[in-house]
């Protein structure tokens, strides 16, 4: 398992404890429980000051809400713990890059930087398809860190969409003209 090393001088830093790589294992923990509620597995935490103030995971399915991503939850769930909007100093770890509702919330609730695995080339907005985080219009730009745990990232999406798939092909109805005779029936009275 290869990882990108964060170059660090302090003494927890040294030892792993408040490593990107270990906040980003608390995100995939978070992301494994949004895949067995049978949500898009993307996982997130937010971290101040190297505490977890706040976790949250996509829960798009359950609540019947297409803003419901990790992030956003992460970002009122870590507001909540701290008693202000302002993520000043906060960091969120997050398993899929962001899109762009996802990095705008962040860039207007001022988070500090922003750490990924897995991009997105096709809807990313933290650098791959778009640059929400680091527009240069904005009051203020998100630092970003991409690429940390990503093959564990790539690899939970990868069988979360192959499940679906399999899942789907199990449920889908024959085609027109291809049913059985017995499936024909059903439904005429």
């Amino acid at each position: 398992m290869k990882s990108e090393k964060k170059s660090s001088t302090s003494a927890e830093d040294s030892f792993g404890l408040f490593s990107d790589e270990s906040h980003m294992r608390a995100a995939l923990r978070l992301a494994e429980r949004a895949a067995a509620e049978g949500e898009v597995p993307v996982g997130a935490v937010a971290v101040k000051d190297g505490a977890v103030i706040a976790k949250a995971w996509n829960q798009v399915e359950m609540l019947k809400d297409a803003t419901a991503h990790a992030e956003i939850l992460v970002l009122t769930a870590a507001a909540n713990a701290i008693g202000d909007w302002r993520m000043d100093g906060v960091t969120v770890f997050v398993t899929k890059e962001p899109c762009a509702m996802c990095a705008g919330a962040m860039v207007n609730a001022r988070v500090e930087r922003v750490v990924y695995g897995l991009a997105d080339p096709r809807c990313g907005a933290c650098g791959s398809a778009l640059d929400v985080t680091g527009f240069k219009g904005m009051l203020h730009n998100v630092a970003v860190r991409g690429g940390v745990l990503e093959p564990e990232c790539k690899a939970l999406m990868q069988e979360f969409f192959r499940k679906a798939r399999v899942r789907g092909a199990k449920t889908a109805k024959p085609e027109k003209g291809n049913s059985t005779a017995e499936e024909e029936g059903k439904g005429k009275r």
